[in-house]
């Protein structure tokens, strides 16, 4: 598969030379285009804009998308280039993406994890606050991260704060550098160095961040109804995680939603059960939101091999019958994100034992066409799969310029072939691990070019930090 800064093959030159003159567009588009001059135009017949996919030229000056004109527009521009039939999507934006870096850097690093997401038309990503170390729950631990990050990301970079026993004092100072919400865990996180909170600690760290109009993005499971698995197969692990604890803990989210009047977010839904409460609470006004992730929407626990734990992460992948429901809590807004939860560790730590492996499915690279595979054949449109996957995360992240193609927005286009087979090599991917279920599937759908702000995005990095308006 081609890598984003490559050149896609059936790309072809557009009429960057056609003759100049003024030439009155239909309605929507903008007239006299060639006597404007452009940093690049980007052409295509399926561009997915905000009003549905459409022919159209993207003209972009500066970074930002300066114009949308008609398809054939003769435009002036430095670079010209004509993506007949592949489709011209919005740079996605991953806000669940464990980089791990600074202190686990050998699990996984900004380069690693922005170049892999760049390949996958990844334009923007949202740091969690753990597995690094230290985790982000102050602002000495987050200037760490960014002096970690500094020059080596090959997208544009948010980052969470997180909550944990102790640190409400740390919460406004986070959100007054510019961390787009806070994460916290109400089971075990697995590290040490991220304890989770239980619900006194959550209500108070909830009514904090309502005060100064924050976002909490919770990881629910109830602990009182987890327990260990009785041995090493998947179907041992499963059941000790079951829907009921997913459904019981986002119960107690919405009702401190409820009670401190917070903002919240319920991170990687995996049970249907959780649906209904989620749908209740939307209709009754309560501010809380959900998503899901790749792994739940196209996997299914009656496939996984045994012994690959590759497929391993917390809450499970369930059944087959679970995960079309969660596509019908999708289709109905229930569920408005799809994002990676991008958690790689070493293969190491990947024992083929599903009691002792780490929990983590490592797809960055591979999302945008897993959710295409599955979505497709399911008669969801690309126009449905860029809201998901880039106008919705942009919005529960409040990053203005992101999730869509349209004038004044970051020029983040992505050229994608929805047609193109593309098999998975866990050794060609930018991961720092070749490690991921998807190795040997052939999905569908291959990313061929991907621009941040107008440029080819994967080689000499230029990715910028992405901080809240405040």
């Amino acid at each position: 598969m081609p890598g984003p800064a490559d050149s896609p093959g059936d790309v072809m030159p557009g009429p960057a030379n056609s003759p100049a003159g003024v030439m009155p567009g239909p309605a929507g588009f903008p007239g006299g285009a060639a006597t404007t001059s452009y940093d690049l135009v980007v052409r295509s017949r399926r561009a997915v804009t905000p009003e549905g996919e459409r022919a159209v030229a993207v003209a972009v000056r500066d970074g930002r998308i300066a114009a949308l004109h008609e398809y054939a527009a003769p435009l002036k521009a430095a670079e010209d280039i004509d993506l007949r039939d592949i489709a011209l999507l919005p740079g996605l934006v991953d806000t669940h993406v464990h980089v791990n870096e600074p202190g686990r850097a050998h699990w996984e690093g900004f380069a690693t994890a922005t170049r892999a997401a760049a390949a996958g038309g990844v334009t923007t990503i949202v740091d969690m606050p753990l597995n690094s170390i230290p985790p982000t729950v102050d602002v000495e631990a987050l200037d760490a991260k960014l002096r970690a990050a500094a020059g080596r990301c090959h997208v544009d970079v948010g980052f969470w704060g997180g909550a944990v026993p102790g640190n409400v004092k740390d919460l406004r100072p986070l959100h007054d550098r510019g961390v787009h919400g806070f994460k916290c865990f109400l089971s075990p996180s697995g590290v040490d160095e991220f304890p989770h909170l239980d619900l006194a600690q959550a209500r108070r760290a909830l009514e904090e961040i309502a005060a100064f109009g924050g976002l909490m993005v919770v990881h629910a499971e109830d602990p009182a109804l987890l327990g260990d698995p009785a041995g090493p197969t998947y179907r041992e692990f499963l059941e000790s995680r079951p829907g009921a604890a997913e459904r019981s803990a986002v119960e107690q989210v919405i009702r401190l939603a409820r009670e401190t009047g917070a903002r919240a977010h319920v991170l990687h839904v995996s049970s249907a059960d959780c649906l209904e409460p989620l749908e209740a609470a939307r209709a009754e006004g309560v501010r809380v939101t959900a998503e899901t992730c790749p792994h739940y929407l196209t996997l299914a626990a009656e496939h996984v091999p045994e012994g690959d734990t590759s497929y391993k992460c917390c809450p499970p992948i369930r059944s087959a019958a679970n995960r079309d429901l969660l596509w019908d809590g999708l289709a109905r807004g229930v569920l408005s994100c799809v994002v990676s939860d991008h958690s790689p560790s070493t293969a190491d730590l990947k024992v083929p034992d599903f009691a002792a492996a780490w929990g983590g499915v490592a797809s960055l690279q591979l999302g945008l066409a897993a959710v295409w595979t599955e979505a497709s054949r399911r008669g969801h449109g690309l126009d449905a799969v860029a809201r998901w996957m880039s106008a919705n995360p942009a919005a529960l992240a409040g990053i203005p310029g992101k999730g869509g193609i349209r004038p004044g927005g970051d020029a983040d286009l992505v050229a994608f072939d929805p047609d193109a087979d593309h098999p998975v090599d866990a050794r060609r991917l930018h991961h720092r691990n070749p490690v991921t279920p998807y190795h040997g599937r052939t999905l569908k759908g291959a990313v061929l070019t991907t621009w941040l702000r107008g440029r080819p995005a994967g080689g000499e990095p230029h990715g910028t930090f992405l901080f809240g308006e405040r």
